[in-house]
């Protein structure tokens, strides 16, 4: 696939829901030894909330679309990690807002405002083990690829492979933000829960590409 058309859309979202539908247990079970437990839940609502967004726009404005699901995010799931993805969309969304295809170009644009946008809304930097020390490296792989005008194929491989070794550097980190951060050193040794919902969704972007 050279680039996500109007068409692609619906039939990704509908993929995004279905993997946050059976990651839901991992992701109780990863949340509930430093947080709430609900981030499974909340993701699923998300993203089942997402699909039916995308599903029901008439528009053909891609950016627009995808700002629109991240407002459907933020509706269907109000907590933390709800806002951030929600956000996440919004700003991606906005800045590919006249997209009619998303190539490699417009996916680095999207995932550099992505990153940006959790960044100023969490108040979190890199290192901090958040979902940005996911997000952040994505974006940063995105980019490298539209520098060199690799195709979204090539460009979404580096970008799986950016997340899952980010995802996986969270292990040494020490949380600093949210109910996490009450069991500081006693985080080392697991993945961030919020860096781990990134990853899934980076995933399934990527098979989608190259199914």
């Amino acid at each position: 696939m050279e680039a996500l058309l109007r068409e692609h859309l619906e039939p990704l979202f509908f993929s995004i829901k279905e993997s946050f539908e059976r990651n839901k247990e991992f992701l109780i079970d990863l949340d509930s030894k430093t947080g709430d437990g609900d981030l499974g839940l909340t993701m699923s609502k998300a993203f089942s909330a997402a699909h039916e967004s995308v599903k029901a726009s008439n528009s053909s404005n891609l950016g627009q679309i995808l700002a629109m699901a991240g407002i459907a995010i933020s509706r269907a799931a109000p907590s933390t990690m709800g806002t951030l993805m929600a956000t996440g969309f919004m700003r991606g969304g906005k800045a590919i807002e006249n997209a009619q295809r998303i190539g490699t170009k417009e996916m680095a644009d999207f995932w550099l405002a992505f990153s940006k946008g959790i960044a100023d809304r969490g108040k979190a930097t890199e290192g901090d083990k958040t979902i940005l020390d996911v997000a952040a490296p994505v974006a940063k792989s995105f980019s490298a690829s539209a520098e060199k005008n690799e195709s979204l194929a090539v460009a979404m491989r580096y970008a799986l492979d950016a997340a899952g070794k980010a995802l996986e550097a969270t292990k040494s980190m020490i949380a600093q933000h949210g109910k996490a951060a009450v069991f500081r050193e006693k985080t080392i040794g697991l993945q961030d829960a919020g860096g781990s919902a990134l990853y899934i969704l980076v995933k399934t972007m990527h098979d989608f590409v190259l199914a």
